[in-house]
């Protein structure tokens, strides 16, 4: 099956954007081998918008820019691949791209063919100039059944950015995973407006298709395409560059409920405390768990919210995200878990950070998080 877990990658968009050749996918595939990203679990190498030109040949087809790719898509496909990699491209639902290059509508069958001729293993599919009198769930379900006759497996992006809520559809039409919200910028209320915005759309994740939260801005630190120095229209009073604490924020979110991993940093040069965080093997434990199962919110503080994942081997996960600018200390009550005084159980905790104990709790779990940051305990029941 494909995307049996939450799929885990590198896009070029949120640093690059156009600024895009077959030279930095190359060195982005061998940092993604050389610096132990692969080895945590990312696979997917990811061109965004701006491949192309900006027409189609005399035959209908998608031509990649000879002066940004001379050697051609599956040149760099076939690269690769040969460093045990997936290659992923992008289009558009619309009749063109978001970037203003020819997207698929009216073409899903031809393109889907020339992406699998190229050795695309996953095709994100943006939803950029789409008609009004079209009907979006009939053209995302035409370019899956495309790409099901293409040939090849190809894991299927799409990102429709909510249009009539897509987590009630999109697992039925064979999408694999699925952006419903806007676009991320690099700034803190940007990730905890999307993370907001997502908490009642978990129910459909599960094994083959996963609710998308956008590509990971960790360790951008205010640079590249989606970063502060570039993105002017962001109020003044949203422009402050992350911290570490406000990506493990981000990071562990992501983890906890099982949204795709799909780096957007550079990774040839990512800091050593962000390619910690983002290779930390006990997070994306969480996040591949194979149950694959949602979240769900434990009542309690609204400033630092706290949830339970079930996990497989029956133990399970609590995450506790601080959005206060100082410390919090919170108690979450075992009974409200699921876990009353009366079951002569105790709960068993280990920081998912560090892998170490946390402690062993009856009847509260107490909690502490740093400002700004995040906490993933997993936890397991014993006598």
């Amino acid at each position: 099956m494909l995307a049996q877990t939450p799929p885990m990658g590198w896009n070029t968009w949120n640093t690059f954007a156009s600024n895009i050749n077959e030279q930095l996918i190359m060195e982005s595939a061998d940092a993604m081998v050389k610096n132990g990203y692969k080895d945590a679990g990312y696979e997917y190498i990811v061109i965004d918008d701006c491949w192309s030109l900006r027409q189609r040949d005399e035959n209908g087809r998608l031509v990649a820019d000879p002066e940004k790719f001379p050697h051609g898509m599956k040149h760099v496909a076939d690269y690769v691949h040969s460093l045990g990699l997936k290659f992923g491209m992008y289009s558009c639902a619309g009749v063109r791209t978001c970037a203003d290059f020819p997207g698929s509508f009216d073409h899903e069958y031809i393109d889907a063919q020339t992406f699998a001729s190229w050795g695309v293993d996953f095709l994100k599919y943006d939803f950029c100039y789409f008609p009004s009198n079209a009907n979006c769930k009939n053209r995302y379900l035409t370019m899956s059944m495309a790409l099901r006759a293409s040939g090849r497996d190809i894991l299927f992006s799409a990102c429709n950015w909510g249009v009539q809520e897509p987590w009630n559809w999109m697992r039925g039409i064979g999408v694999h995973m699925y952006r419903s919200t806007g676009d991320i910028v690099d700034t803190f209320k940007s990730q905890t407006d999307i993370l907001e915005s997502q908490i009642g759309n978990f129910n459909s994740n599960g094994p083959g298709c996963f609710n998308d939260l956008d590509m990971l801005t960790v360790g951008m630190f205010g640079k590249g395409n989606v970063g502060i120095e570039q993105c002017e229209w962001i109020k003044e009073e949203d422009k402050s560059i992350p911290t570490i604490e406000m990506y493990k924020h981000q990071f562990m979110f992501w983890c906890l409920c099982g949204s795709p991993l799909m780096m957007g940093g550079d990774i040839r040069n990512m800091s050593e405390e962000a390619h910690k965080l983002l290779t930390n093997k006990n997070l994306i434990a969480i996040n591949q768990d194979e149950e694959a199962r949602p979240i769900t919110r434990i009542p309690g503080d609204n400033t630092c919210v706290s949830y339970l994942k079930m996990l497989s081997g029956g133990e399970f996960a609590i995450g506790s995200f601080n959005k206060a600018s100082f410390e919090k200390h919170i108690s979450i009550l075992a009974e409200e878990i699921g876990i009353p005084a009366n079951s002569g159980m105790k709960i068993e905790a280990y920081d998912c950070e560090t892998g170490e104990h946390y402690g062993t709790f009856a009847d509260i779990i107490r909690i502490s998080v740093e400002k700004f940051g995040a906490r993933i305990l997993r936890c397991k029941l014993v006598k």
